[in-house]
């Protein structure tokens, strides 16, 4: 192992401490998180994070420079997969980047999540990521190789590396000591509620810089950085996106691909830390990318804010023509998060056989929903109605 193929390679993996504009978004991110997971009721909210991994799933997918429509992503996650294959494999990437971050979000609710920074947590998103994939998506071709990829498995022979973009990755070789060292210095438990936060933008370059597999590295990175942003204490039950912000950027949707680049930079003279990488190139990477953190937490408490979404629920049933009573139970629901199905009568003041027609109706157009025939009901957001729910949510909208 030469000197350069040592994983001190990484360093420096730490800012050492947050001053001036990043100290504000240290003390900012938690706060801002913390009011957006306190803006709805925790019914509502989970049937949101249902909305937002779908959403954290189309901008991944589009950082991967493939446009998957919602439509589509939702319809994967009934097994309503397209007939053509490349759409169909697309499909099946999406299902499962729902299904994993469904159980990290899970996993993170029953204080069951594991570091998202180990080698074996690393490792399972792959491999889940992967699994029962067909082979065109684990066959990787191009550069005169032909590599079929082990889903879980990192790098470990000559022909597994690549260049990506400028940047040249530690060689198969010496992957595992890279991804260890990598796991003792990201270990959250070792980390104050700051230093967290600040392990995010790091790890999630790092991550990338080490390119730990033949493929699926960025889709990898996203979810651990996701998995990171809850144990951090900023994930905020899940109801905003990281993916989405790194697709659109703060000002161009170039930033994200050009700030990877600009913290690969080497270490520039004797002021600029004493790591192998840039200490400054590192600050400036930390900041943009906490700002973007900020920015989607920021707007997606404005998406959620009752009253205006309680008026574009309203706006919404009316364009659909539904009688003027389905926009009260609307709204009713969305702050009480669900209600018994006999109380649709006394909400709404109709009789009860209609008030029952009204309350079926609903729950066929998919805007309410159910965990059982006869249990509560509460608000569901079908992808038809995100134009009017929550416009600007996608790129498409």
């Amino acid at each position: 192992m030469t000197t350069l193929e040592t994983p001190s390679r990484l360093e420096p993996c730490f800012l050492e401490e947050a001053r001036g504009e990043l100290l504000d978004l240290v003390t900012e991110l938690p706060a801002a998180a913390s009011a957006l997971a306190s803006r709805l009721h925790p019914k509502t909210a989970a049937n949101l994070a249902d909305l937002v991994r779908v959403m954290n799933c189309y901008y991944s997918n589009l950082i991967e420079g493939h446009n998957t429509r919602p439509r589509d992503i939702e319809r994967a996650l009934v097994d309503d997969l397209d007939t053509d294959e490349r759409r169909r494999n697309l499909q099946l990437e999406a299902r499962q980047h729902i299904r994993i971050q469904r159980t990290i979000d899970a996993d993170f609710a029953k204080g069951t999540l594991a570091d998202p920074a180990s080698a074996d947590f690393i490792q399972t998103l792959h491999r889940e990521f992967y699994r029962d994939a067909p082979e065109a998506m684990l066959r990787i071709e191009g550069a005169g190789r032909s590599v079929l990829m082990t889903p879980g498995a990192f790098r470990s022979a000559p022909e597994h590396d690549v260049a990506v973009g400028r940047h040249v990755p530690p060689g198969s070789d010496v992957v595992e000591s890279f991804v260890h060292y990598f796991e003792a210095r990201y270990a959250f438990a070792r980390l104050g509620a700051g230093a967290r936060i600040l392990a995010l933008p790091a790890a999630h370059h790092r991550l990338n810089f080490i390119h730990p597999f033949p493929d699926g590295n960025g889709r990898v990175s996203r979810l651990m950085t996701h998995a990171m942003a809850l144990k951090a204490g900023i994930g905020a039950h899940g109801l905003w996106s990281v993916s989405r912000g790194l697709a659109r950027g703060l000002e161009s949707r170039t930033e994200y691909k050009s700030m990877m680049d600009h913290a690969d930079m080497p270490r520039q003279g004797d002021l600029d830390g004493r790591g192998n990488l840039s200490h400054r190139a590192l600050e400036t990477f930390t900041v943009w990318f906490l700002k973007v953190c900020l920015d989607q937490v920021r707007f997606m408490t404005e998406m959620f804010a009752l009253d205006g979404l309680s008026a574009r629920l309203k706006r919404y049933a009316a364009q659909q023509g539904w009688r003027p009573e389905a926009a009260t139970l609307l709204t009713e629901i969305l702050h009480r998060g669900e209600i018994a199905r006999g109380d649709a009568e006394a909400i709404t003041g109709l009789k009860e056989r209609t008030s029952r027609a009204l309350l079926s109706q609903l729950i066929q157009e998919r805007i309410l929903g159910s965990d059982s025939e006869k249990g509560a009901v509460s608000l569901r957001f079908p992808v038809s109605a995100l134009d009017v729910l929550f416009p600007r949510l996608f790129l498409e909208s």
